[in-house]
């Protein structure tokens, strides 16, 4: 069977025919397969303007388009390129099925990296194909602006806005997820987590579908908090549990710390070695070594043992129901943690005084929203950057969010490759 043959069966194209298959020789390697296509006589260009049939204008040079490798051979698409006089656009460069632009991929070849690109990490892919990391972007970029033109942003009812560190130095990037249930993606992806930030996502979905918005669930960012009162007015702001617990944890660990080098200081034992993860890991997740810490350390009276203490009754918080019930545990509970004399902890009080009601409309969410869904996908985030050895321009790192992340319509391929 021919390679032409297979082609005209997997790769065949409207107004164009394969004419030569020939075999180039290269210093290095197997050598390279170049394809020749020609149109069908009296087949009209197509403007890639307007998508329109127009007459031809005149020829370029001929372009090599490159195609999916076969038995270890680079295939090429060979073509000269027509311009075409169309009445709409002008003297335009033709549109060819099986190219875009100035691309030096084929459409299928770029879909096919990419499809790899979600499996194994771009340079994985580029080093195992023996191509560029360069056409290995290119070709994600292509799938992803597609996909990004042809994705349905309508019914989404419950959206997770939160943040991961880009590299070191405060450099953070806005990600606003879609949480509703059964069907969770990634939505927008923005520079840095300022107001302007998320107001860009906002504008992205527009007035229409934000008001039709249920459950916006975020931390307590200002910046966060600011814009989506003003722009989801209508839908039940809930803050996330998990970033509520981990004040908790930052104020013990300071308490900690502090207390521990008090003791050395003042010349007592340093009971407070070695006790960080005791004091704060769940109970149920500490090792035989941290619990027995943990039960040596309660018979003392110390200050991070009452903030320790105060963070376990605060988690009774979690098993109401009812949220006037919910809010006068809260009120009782500031109100002993402002009287404890240990400033983390009343700077915690006091933040959930601020932020009460927001914190209550989880209950009256039937505690079905949460960031917990959010933190995964962020985690995933996070594993996307490191899989692709990091990235040097916020471009990359968008791409290969919305690539891993997005769940993006692909464009219909000729044929599945695996």
């Amino acid at each position: 069977m021919q390679l032409k043959t297979i082609l005209n069966r997997c790769q065949k194209f409207k107004s164009f025919v394969y004419r030569n298959v020939r075999l180039v020789e290269s210093g290095s390697g197997p050598g390279e397969i170049e394809v020749e296509i020609v149109p069908r006589k009296n087949a009209k260009p197509v403007c890639s303007g307007c998508q329109r049939p127009g007459s031809v204008y005149d020829h370029q040079g001929m372009r090599r388009f490159e195609f999916i490798p076969i038995w270890g051979f680079a295939v090429f698409f060979v073509y000269q390129m027509r311009r075409v006089n169309c009445r709409r656009c002008g003297v335009k460069v033709e549109q060819v099925p099986w190219g875009r632009g100035k691309r030096e991929l084929t459409i299928t070849y770029m879909q096919y990296l990419a499809q790899w690109a979600e499996k194994l990490s771009w340079k994985e892919v580029a080093d195992h194909f023996r191509t560029s990391w360069e056409k290995v972007f290119s070709a994600v970029e292509y799938v992803v602006d597609w996909g990004l033109k042809h994705r349905d942003l309508s019914g989404i009812e419950a959206i997770g806005v939160d943040e991961i560190a880009r590299r070191r130095g405060h450099d953070y990037v806005t990600l606003v997820y879609q949480i509703d249930q059964g069907h969770t993606r990634l939505l927008w992806v923005g520079k840095e987590r300022t107001s302007k930030t998320l107001e860009g996502f906002f504008d992205l979905l527009g007035p229409e579908r934000s008001q039709q918005l249920k459950y916006v669930c975020s931390d307590m960012w200002q910046a966060y908090l600011k814009v989506i009162k003003e722009r989801a007015s209508q839908a039940l702001h809930v803050l996330d549990r998990f970033h509520i617990m981990s004040m908790f944890n930052k104020a013990i660990d300071s308490v900690r710390a502090e207390e521990h080098r008090q003791l050395k200081k003042d010349g007592y034992e340093p009971v407070l070695t070695k006790s960080r993860w005791s004091l704060l890991k769940r109970r149920e997740n500490l090792t035989e070594n941290q619990e027995a810490k943990l039960s040596e350390l309660l018979k003392y009276n110390l200050r991070s043992i009452r903030a320790y203490l105060l963070r376990e009754d605060f988690n009774g918080l979690w098993e109401y129901v009812s949220p006037t019930w919910a809010g006068k545990f809260l009120d009782r509970w500031t109100t002993r943690a402002m009287r404890s004399k240990i400033e983390p902890m009343k700077k915690v009080a006091r933040n959930i005084r601020q932020h009460r009601e927001l914190i209550l409309n989880w209950f009256k969410a039937k505690k079905t929203i949460s960031n917990g869904v959010v933190e995964g996908l962020n985690n995933k985030a996070k594993v996307t950057a490191r899989k692709s050895y990091g990235f040097r321009t916020y471009r990359c790192l968008e791409i290969a969010l919305y690539h891993a992340l997005g769940r993006l319509p692909v464009p219909e391929a000729a044929h599945r490759f695996y």
